[in-house]
C-alpha cells in the first residue's frame, strides 16, 4: 500500500503512525508543514511544503496536488480535520481519510461561523472518518449532522515499552503525578488544590510528593499556586521530556491522576495503566472510556479537589489496592488498546476506502 500521510511531523503520534504503517510493509510518504522530531525511520520520505503557519493550509494545496501526481498514492491520510484537514485535497482517484484529534472538533468549530463550515467542509469531503474515542466521534457528529459511521481507533500503547516498575521498597514517599501539558484544559491546579488537601489532611503521617512532568504557558501560574498553598517543597516540575523517557517517569509514580476540564481520548492514561500505575481521572470526554472506574483506579467529578482528594487519599492508604488496580490496568491495556491491534484498526480503514473507490 502506498499511503500518503499529511500532518505534523513535530508530533509523536504521526511519528508512530508513519513508522508504524512502513513496519507493516507500507510505503509512506509524509506531507507536512512541520519541523520534524527525531525518530522517524529512514523509510519514512519526508516531503516538507514551501509555505507555513495557518495560510499554509490553503496556498500548500497545488504542492499537495503536485505530490499526488507524482506519487500516485492508494490512500490520503489527513490528521487533525481543521488545519491539515483544509490541507488534504479531494481527489476523483485517492479516497481520504481523516482523522479528528481532539480541540479541531473541540474547540475550531466554536470560535465562529467560519470556522464551523470550514471544518464541516473538511469532514464532509472524507471519503471516512476516524476518532481517537467513542466521546469524540458523538462530538464529531453533533457538529457536523449526517456523517456517514465514525470509525474508532484509539492512539495504542506499545505493550513492550511501557510496561510495570518491579517492587520497589525503597520509596520514602508515596509518589503521585502525571503527565501532561501546563495549561488551562489539564487540570492542574486542580491536582495541585487536591494535593495541598492531601498533605494537609495527613498531618503528616503519610509523606506524599507532587511530580508534574511537562511544560506550558501555566506554568509560572502553577508554581506561584504551589507556594501559595504551602506545598513547595513537596511538589517537583519535572519539565518536559522526551517521548522515550516517559515510560520511566510514569513507573516512578504510585498514583496517576489526570484532572481534565476536557480530554478527547486520554492516551496518557492508557499508557499509566500499561505500566501497572492505578489512575484518578476526571469524568470528562475520553477518560472515563479508558478507566474503569473502581477497577483500573477511579472517575471523580470534574473542578472538584476534594472528590480527588478522596479517591487518592484512599489509594495511598492502600498498596494492597494500588497493587490491584495496576494489574487490572494492565490487563485492560493489553485487551483493549495494544498498538499493534490499533494498527490493524486504521489498516483495515484505508483497505475499505480503497475497494470503495475502485467500486465506483
Amino acid at each position: 500500500m502506498n499511503i500518503l500521510l499529511i500532518g505534523a511531523a513535530s508530533s509523536v503520534h504521526i511519528m508512530r503512525w508513519a513508522n508504524a504503517f512502513v513496519e507493516r510493509g507500507c510505503i509512506v510518504h509524509l506531507a507536512t508543514q512541520h519541523d520534524p522530531i527525531a525518530g522517524f525511520r529512514q523509510e519514512v520520505i519526508m516531503h516538507r511544503l514551501p509555505h507555513f503557519g495557518g495560510a499554509g493550509y490553503f496556498v500548500n494545496r497545488p504542492a499537495i496536488r503536485k505530490l499526488i501526481r507524482r506519487i500516485k498514492p492508494d490512500v490520503m491520510n489527513a490528521h487533525y480535520a481543521s488545519g491539515y484537514g483544509t490541507l488534504a485535497i479531494h481527489d476523483e482517484h485517492v479516497p481520504l481519510v481523516l482523522n479528528v484529534w481532539g480541540s479541531d472538533v473541540y474547540e475550531f468549530p466554536d470560535s465562529g461561523r467560519t470556522q464551523h463550515r470550514l471544518l464541516c467542509r473538511n469532514l464532509r469531503r472524507a471519503d471516512a472518518i476516524v476518532s481517537t474515542s467513542e466521546a469524540m466521534a458523538r462530538r464529531t457528529s453533533d457538529i457536523c449532522p449526517g456523517l456517514p459511521p465514525i470509525t474508532v481507533v484509539p492512539f495504542g500503547v506499545d505493550t513492550t515499552l511501557f510496561t510495570p516498575a518491579g517492587l520497589d521498597t525503597s520509596r520514602s514517599a508515596i509518589v503521585i503525578g502525571t503527565v501532561k501539558t501546563l495549561k488551562p484544559t489539564y487540570g492542574i491546579d486542580v491536582l495541585i488544590r487536591a494535593f495541598a488537601l492531601l498533605v494537609e489532611c495527613s498531618g503528616g503521617g503519610v509523606h506524599v510528593r507532587l511530580k508534574l512532568v511537562g511544560t506550558g504557558s501555566q506554568a509560572a501560574e502553577l508554581k506561584a499556586l504551589v507556594d501559595q498553598l504551602g506545598v513547595g517543597s513537596s511538589v517537583e516540575f519535572v519539565g518536559s521530556v522526551p517521548h522515550a523517557d516517559v515510560p520511566d517517569q510514569l513507573r516512578s509514580l504510585d498514583v496517576y491522576v489526570a484532572l481534565s476540564r476536557s480530554e478527547s481520548f486520554g492516551v496518557a492514561i492508557i499508557e499509566a495503566s500499561a505500566c501497572g500505575v492505578p489512575v484518578v481521572v476526571s469524568d470528562v470526554g475520553g477518560l472515563p472510556e479508558v478507566t474503569i472506574d473502581g477497577v483500573t483506579g477511579f472517575v471523580v467529578p470534574p473542578e472538584d479537589p476534594e472528590a480527588a482528594a478522596d479517591r487518592i487519599a484512599q489509594l495511598i492508604g492502600s498498596a494492597d489496592l494500588r497493587r490491584a488496580m495496576g494489574a487490572a490496568g494492565r490487563k485492560h491495556v493489553e485487551e483493549q488498546y495494544a498498538w499493534s491491534a490499533c494498527v490493524d484498526k486504521q489498516l483495515a480503514v484505508f483497505d475499505r476506502v480503497i475497494a470503495e473507490r475502485k467500486r465506483k
